[in-house]
């Protein structure tokens, strides 16, 4: 355990994952805990795509909110990404099951925590709705909240099967082949201080260019959207946030600021019922792809949202506890 590059009040906690075709393998569990507090409740954020964990005002909201707060920086994501590895990629999101399985023991058995809520942004929740469906019935984890998940591919049908086949036919010989697919720019430029955000970020773990889609990635994640598509039987109460509308950068639209620019929402309300037998669907207004990152009102109508849902499936040991929204950006 050592602290972290977020400084006082967060540990990192190096998770050990043994070996892989590139070598060494590690994830990295941050942990923020408020010592006075005694909460039995706690939670777990996985990130996205090209994404680390670095929003401290999330963690200022779950603290205040009554919840100890973890997330995990996955294998060959931020914290957790060695030289000698291809960023963020993986042959099956499987892979990413003893981190998150190492990392719920550490919150419940070693930490002691009774209540845990899984919170999974983009590919995070797609991967969050896949892990909460495979331990359901153990009591592992009591809720999940998936803020705008990676349910389907955000391009015309025509283009996702092709880009599906295209995925399959390389991920066998040629599973690192670099796809013609990717994040535009202008999302992350949108959120980053220098450029036009509010937010600071590491751009060597999450650069303005993103990293190469690849072939085995990709074929990985349409499996698992696929299964989704089929249905899960997740059996604890799923809050599904997403923004009103999607927005398709190009050269003629610059501007997305105010809705989703990587991802189409419509696919997140179509396949969230999918998920489990309890889910909520909450469209935000002005909401950006991370919508803890929108600007105001969106912002703070998502951390009301999820207080109203988490005060009514997962109560604080102590009812009068006060409802706080989330902090302005540090």
């Amino acid at each position: 355990m050592t602290a972290d590059v977020l400084g006082p009040g967060y540990e990192a906690i190096e998770l050990p994952m043994g070996r892989d075709a590139e070598g060494e393998v590690v994830a990295t569990l941050v942990r923020r805990r408020d010592a006075g507090s005694g909460s039995r409740r706690a939670v777990l954020y996985l990130h996205g795509f090209v994404d680390y964990f670095f929003q401290r005002h999330l963690a200022d909201f779950y603290v205040d909110l009554g919840f100890d707060f973890y997330a995990l920086d996955l294998r060959k994501y931020g914290r957790s990404l060695r030289p000698h590895q291809t960023p963020n990629y993986v042959a099956s999101l499987s892979d990413y099951f003893p981190e998150i399985d190492e990392a719920v023991r550490i919150v419940r058995d070693v930490d002691g925590h009774d209540t845990l809520l899984l919170n999974g942004h983009s590919t995070g929740g797609l991967i969050a709705a896949l892990y909460a469906d495979r331990v359901r019935g153990t009591g592992r984890v009591d809720g999940v909240f998936l803020n705008s998940p990676f349910l389907d591919i955000a391009e015309p049908l025509v283009m996702r099967k092709a880009g599906a086949a295209l995925a399959r036919a390389l991920r066998s010989r040629f599973p690192k082949a670099k796809l013609p697919a990717g994040v535009s720019d202008r999302y992350p430029r949108s959120i980053h201080r220098d450029h036009e955000g509010e937010w600071d970020f590491d751009l060597a773990w999450k650069p303005i260019l993103g990293f190469p889609v690849r072939a085995a990635w990709l074929a990985a994640v349409r499996r698992g959207q696929l299964r989704l598509h089929k249905g899960l039987d997740v059996d604890v109460p799923v809050l599904v946030m997403a923004s009103t509308r999607s927005i398709r950068p190009t050269r003629k639209v610059l501007d997305v600021t105010g809705a989703d620019a990587v991802l189409d929402v419509e696919h997140m309300a179509r396949w969230a019922p999918r998920i489990g037998r309890h889910v909520t669907l909450v469209r935000i207004e002005g909401g950006l792809h991370d919508l803890v990152l929108s600007a105001e009102p969106a912002r703070t109508r998502v951390f009301e949202e999820l207080t109203r849902w988490t005060n009514g499936y997962l109560p604080a040991e102590n009812p009068a506890a006060e409802n706080p929204v989330g902090r302005e950006p540090g």
